[in-house]
């Protein structure tokens, strides 16, 4: 039997290994950086921004409906789910309940300081003198009243969310609108909760 030389291989990576290689460099480039991270070390993103005001702007109205119930306990029972709901808005964009809490805290003690002084000209309660209170808003006296204005701040940011969906991506859209409609839902009981 003659003696036969294996086959010459050349020197150098095969074509599969350079493939393989390239596949999985271009995989790993992909997986490593996300347009939004390469954001983190400059400016926050817009949809970070978008995120962190919703975040805000759930707190705020966390912290009015806090000070609405302290102003007028009878109406708890209504108004607790509803702002415990808007608590887990908050957090659902990013924002601490934590936060939500402690301002809400501070909503209530000059909530109910301010509805037990005097009321002014058109039915709501003065601000009191208490440091945070600039951050509390002013609880009207009379609870149709107060119901009225709290339905109108949760259909204003139902409706400020509603129009921001357009510049939002996906998955944030999709949280944005759900959140406005849970606005619109508690506008709605709160408006049937004040006839």
């Amino acid at each position: 039997m003659p003696f036969t030389l294996p086959p010459r291989i050349p020197p150098g990576p095969r074509r599969r290994s350079l493939l393989a290689s390239a596949a999985g460099a271009a995989l790993l480039v992909g997986c490593s950086e996300s347009p939004d991270s390469a954001n983190t070390a400059g400016s926050p993103s817009a949809a970070d921004r978008a995120r962190a005001r919703a975040a805000r702007d759930s707190a705020a109205l966390a912290t009015r409906y806090a000070a609405v119930i302290a102003a007028h306990p009878a109406l708890a029972d209504l108004l607790r789910p509803l702002r415990t709901a808007v608590v887990r808005h908050t957090e659902a964009f990013g924002g601490s309940a934590q936060a939500s809490a402690s301002a809400s805290a501070s909503a209530s003690a000059s909530a109910s300081a301010s509805v037990s002084a005097s009321a002014d000209g058109d039915g709501r309660a003065p601000a009191s003198a208490h440091p945070s209170a600039s951050a509390s808003p002013a609880v009207a006296a009379d609870r149709k009243t107060a119901l009225s204005d709290l339905a109108a701040a949760e259909r204003a940011l139902a409706d400020r969310r509603t129009k921001a969906l357009l510049e939002l991506p996906g998955e944030l859209a999709r949280l944005m609108a759900s959140v406005a409609a849970a606005g619109a839902a508690h506008a709605f009981l709160l408006t049937e909760g004040a006839k």
